[in-house]
């Protein structure tokens, strides 16, 4: 089999936009893994995010969290890697954060801490069905560790902070980049969807020649460079399809993931 791995992004990929898994793509996801394929669902959520879909797809195998930030054995949720922010960047961001005035989710030994406790950061915690906690103290946040850090505001104010923030070139060991519009995230630069993939291939035994990466988003792009079949949604920007190696003629509401298995693995 030419492909021994893939990676897909969940929100706008894998998942539609009632955020399930359809039946179909249920079903080729299984067949290429009856296959050999090792399939792993690649998100910026926490593991808690993702249990259910994984259940769903009934499936073993490694996660990608916190785009790049830890992976994790699905079977047992053991940590096989993880990368948390510096101490004194973790800092930086959170100030800078305070002064924007902006709703931080911020992800600590994966329990979600937030400085506000508003609408905002109980609508993000839906998805990964975790209560947000209040900082009870930042030094205690930054003495646990902190993986990822995503601030959650309008669109307008999100895009003019990056704008701000890139012109200012604010942080130096710092990756940051909007996964919605109106979620700017942060995260240690050696972290990506890229290099978790590399990692997973050190452990598994797979290289970049064997693998696929599917996305829809500018957070996907690292992955989607990285691998050998880099494929986007039809729903993509045109900011990430220029980038893949084939572009899905199907949305992710439209079963785009299983397009691609089908297409290449099956």
């Amino acid at each position: 089999m030419k492909y021994k791995f893939a990676a897909a992004d969940m929100d706008g990929t894998l998942l539609n936009d009632s955020n399930e898994i359809t039946p179909h793509t249920v079903k080729i996801i299984r067949q290429a893994v009856d296959k050999g394929l090792i399939f792993s669902i690649c998100t910026g959520r926490p593991i808690q995010g993702v249990s259910r879909y994984q259940k769903q797809l009934g499936i073993q195998g490694p996660v990608i969290t916190y785009n790049g930030a830890m992976i994790l054995d699905s079977a047992t949720e053991k940590i096989l890697y993880r990368q948390e922010l510096a101490s004194d960047d973790a800092r930086k961001i959170l100030e800078a954060g305070i002064r924007y005035d902006t709703t931080m989710c911020i992800w600590s030994d994966n329990k979600l801490y937030g400085n506000q406790l508003n609408d905002r950061i109980h609508e993000y915690s839906q998805a990964t069905k975790v209560t947000p906690l209040p900082i009870s103290s930042i030094e205690q946040l930054l003495s646990q560790g902190i993986t990822k850090i995503l601030w959650y505001d309008d669109v307008e104010k999100i895009q003019q902070i990056e704008k701000e923030l890139r012109s200012a070139a604010h942080f130096q060991n710092v990756t940051f980049c909007t996964s919605k519009p109106f979620y700017l995230e942060f995260f240690n630069s050696k972290v990506s969807k890229a290099a978790a993939i590399d990692r997973i291939g050190e452990l598994y035994g797979f290289s970049p020649a064997e693998t696929i990466a599917i996305g829809d988003g500018f957070n996907d792009l690292p992955m989607i460079r990285y691998a050998a079949l880099g494929a986007a949604m039809s729903n993509a920007p045109d900011g990430v399809k220029q980038y893949a190696d084939y572009v899905a003629k199907h949305t992710n509401n439209e079963d785009g993931v299983a397009e691609v298995l089908e297409k290449f693995v099956l």
